[in-house]
């Protein structure tokens, strides 16, 4: 069985996701706008759930998709901090939070992400996911370290496409820190 007909295979058997998700992906095939994936979301919205991760910082709002997997499997006291200077994708992303009603705990930052987290005022966070501006992914790395609390999550799109990155992220001392072969990297702030 190859890896496509695996994860087609999955698909098949996973419930369907929220039906806003799926209103979501359908608007961004109109628009032409790019998506993570289902598999990514799934695997955000687990660890969102098995962690009861109630302060998440994403940085790359995009349309909101994956911002909405971690909205939906946060406890009902959580909040997301998203960070995209794209004013009309996160307009879009607004539509949906407020469509899945949950627009309440997010809040959506319309700046360059670098200038942002280096004066971000949150701190002890549970998840810091970053899926936006792959040259910027090492200074993001060192800007994000600090405001997880120990055993946070630092979680990394797409790391397989930047081999250095991927190196300097697996040997961080800062983070017990893997790869999957779906190229997500996952770090655990161990110190």
């Amino acid at each position: 069985m190859t890896s496509d007909d695996a994860l087609r295979k999955l698909e098949e058997i996973h419930r369907p996701p929220h039906p806003v998700l799926i209103e979501l992906e359908q608007r961004s095939a109109r628009d032409g706008v790019s998506l993570g994936s289902r598999v990514t979301g799934r695997f955000l919205s687990t660890i969102v759930t098995a962690m009861q991760a109630n302060r998440i910082l994403e940085v790359g709002t995009g349309y909101g998709y994956a911002t909405l997997w971690m909205a939906l499997a946060q406890p009902a006291v959580g909040r997301i901090w998203t960070i995209d200077p794209d004013v009309v994708r996160t307009d879009v992303a607004r539509e949906y939070f407020r469509s899945a009603a949950e627009d309440d705990y997010i809040e959506v930052f319309n700046t360059p992400a670098t200038e942002l987290l280096e004066n971000f005022p949150h701190r002890n966070l549970d998840i810091v996911f970053i899926a936006a501006n792959k040259p910027e992914y090492a200074h993001y790395l060192e800007l994000v370290v600090p405001m997880l609390k120990l055993s946070g999550l630092a979680i990394f799109n797409d790391c397989l496409a930047m081999p250095e990155f991927a190196e300097r992220f697996l040997r961080h001392e800062a983070l017990d820190a893997t790869i999957s072969p779906l190229g997500i990297g996952i770090g655990a702030r161990r110190q």
